[in-house]
């Protein structure tokens, strides 16, 4: 896919839990408030890593294994299929923290709400990939503290590479929200934002999101059928 001077639009993906909801692993939160049978203020805000950082610890390190046992679906293995034919003219952008992306091929890519195999030094500040449990206390290896903590963006902390996404949502041509509410900002504003700067906006849902700004198109059903189908279009496939 090419403009007339054969210039590859500028694609920004934004993915939700959605898409990794197809591979098996649990969506973010249900209608009470409740992620994966824990209270959000409990296991999702630095207030309650403070109180009981024991049952955070705990919490991440079993959904760490679990997205571990899991494998990408033929929806992240059709981005990353994308990006081997387009290049840097695409970056994912997800809200997801397991890996699923990365393991279906997809390199140019952005975790805005960190990622289960990254722990953060609470004394350095130092981020690392980490794959252990960390229940147990294991030590920073950059200054020994041990004092380690999931890498993910909990309720009351700022999402990372804002700038970055922002910056690359205002130039793209095509903005695309794959799998996700779009109830949580700031991804929620992404679509009018780009709209805002003229870009095509398209929404691949299970079911139409509550965006503030209406899609130009929207698909609904499985990831795992619609997104394929998509990226066959956009590459000029049957």
């Amino acid at each position: 896919m090419t403009d007339a001077v054969g210039v590859p639009p500028r694609i920004v993906v934004l993915t939700g839990a959605g898409i990794s909801a197809e591979s098996g692993l649990r969506t973010f939160r249900d209608a009470g408030g409740l992620w994966e049978g824990a209270r959000v203020e409990d296991v999702a805000t630095p207030e309650g890593f403070a109180r009981n950082p024991d049952a955070v610890l705990r919490f991440y390190d079993a959904r760490r294994r679990a997205a571990s046992a899991v494998s990408p679906n033929a929806a992240h293995r059709a981005l990353a299929r994308l990006e081997g034919a387009l290049g840097d003219s695409i970056l994912v952008v997800t809200q997801n923290v397991d890996d699923l992306h990365e393991r279906a091929g997809t390199r140019n890519l952005i975790h805005m709400h960190g990622e289960l195999r990254r722990a953060r030094c609470t004394l350095c500040g130092t981020r690392n990939a980490w794959a252990a449990d960390l229940l147990d206390r294991p030590a920073c290896p950059a200054c020994g503290a041990r004092m380690l903590r999931p890498d993910v963006v909990w309720f009351g902390e700022v999402p990372y590479e804002l700038d970055r996404i922002e910056n690359a949502v205002v130039a793209c041509d095509v903005f695309v929200s794959i799998g996700t509410s779009g109830a949580v900002y700031p991804a929620a504003g992404y679509v009018a934002l780009a709209a805002a700067f003229g870009a095509r906006t398209i929404e691949l849902n299970l079911e139409p999101s509550d965006a503030a700004v209406p899609f130009d198109e929207a698909r609904t059903g499985r990831a795992t059928q619609i997104v394929p189908a998509w990226v066959d279009e956009l590459l000029g496939r049957d």
